[in-house]
């Protein structure tokens, strides 16, 4: 009994020691923002229309190449719209800037940050992260695939729940053939 006991206080005290030596390996990898690229695209009952918007600062959280987290900030100033030119462009990049839209001179940033990752497949994985847009943060979830030093998603926001209400059915009646969708797409190609 006495030998059984000293065994597992050695085995404990081994166990506590080597754990206590041994460190997660987590590593930051940051984003180069010039080698990565945001595309959205926004729905309207007659169309679409497509545009770019910049990343500020990203960075993404692995641990033994597994990926744990991540974290984005995003230039609203630099929304820029690619299926327009002229005139046209110009009117519709002002209006996305502002108020009725996402109101940049306020809030010339945009937040991403991933809460929880689940790994389900190779280089998959379900992120559920807060995203800050207007100052209102939302839970989203979407699918994050990483392949080496790149990573893409492909992202469905609803921009009712941050109070942007511009032609929106959610917030007026009758807009008939001027209702512009609630949901806007971002696809994101990163490179870190």
């Amino acid at each position: 009994m006495k030998n059984s006991i000293k065994k597992l206080v050695i085995v404990t005290i081994i166990a506590l020691v080597t754990f206590s030596f041994t460190s997660i390996k987590k590593e930051q990898k940051d984003i180069k923002i010039e080698n990565s690229k945001l595309v959205w695209k926004g729905y309207k009952v007659a169309g679409s229309h497509t545009g770019t918007i910049a990343l500020q600062a990203g960075s993404l959280h692995f641990n033994q190449d597994k990926l744990v987290g991540g974290e984005f900030t995003i230039n609203m100033a630099s929304i820029t719209c690619t299926d327009l030119e002229g005139e046209y462009k110009g009117k519709l990049e002002g209006h996305l800037k502002s108020d009725d839209f996402f109101g940049v001179e306020e809030n010339p940033t945009a937040k991403l940050v991933f809460k929880k990752v689940k790994l389900i497949g190779e280089n998959s994985y379900n992120i559920t992260g807060d995203l800050t847009i207007k100052g209102i943060t939302n839970e989203i979830t979407f699918e994050f695939l990483v392949n080496g030093n790149k990573a893409n998603a492909s992202l469905k926001i609803d921009r009712s729940k941050f109070n942007v209400k511009y032609g929106s059915t959610s917030f007026f009646d009758n807009l008939k053939d001027k209702a512009i969708s609630d949901e806007f797409d971002i696809m994101a190609d990163l490179q870190f």
